[in-house]
């Protein structure tokens, strides 16, 4: 048997928006669940704090668990709201600017 991750191992029901808090000026990030088969990462934003332009080999998928935030994805712009989701399509250009503070789970599933 391979080793298995602590987070894997646990059951516990956890309030999503509780389980990391903003910092001002600040991005903060926390992994949730990582395997073999992906990530689950939630990331808390302040106010226009943001990720630049850049690709991922796999797709994602992006819940906005509080607050708002512009997506880009290629050349088209996306305002996401709490309880939205959109997909980052592998291999195209994406950023994420918060407009105010944003919360978002971001999923990614390896291929």
């Amino acid at each position: 048997m391979g080793e298995k991750d602590q987070a894997s191992s646990t059951v516990e029901v956890r309030e999503l928006s509780q389980l990391l808090q903003y910092q001002d000026g600040s991005i903060v990030s926390r992994v949730l669940l990582k395997n073999k088969g992906g990530t689950t990462t939630l990331f808390a934003f302040a106010e226009g704090e943001g990720l630049s332009e850049h690709t991922a080999p796999f797709d994602a998928l992006v819940l906005a668990v509080d607050g708002e935030a512009e997506i880009q994805v290629g050349e088209e712009k996306f305002t996401v709201r709490q309880g939205e989701t959109i997909t980052l399509p592998a291999n195209r250009p994406h950023a994420v600017r918060a407009t105010g503070r944003f919360k978002m789970l971001l999923i990614m599933i390896r291929t």
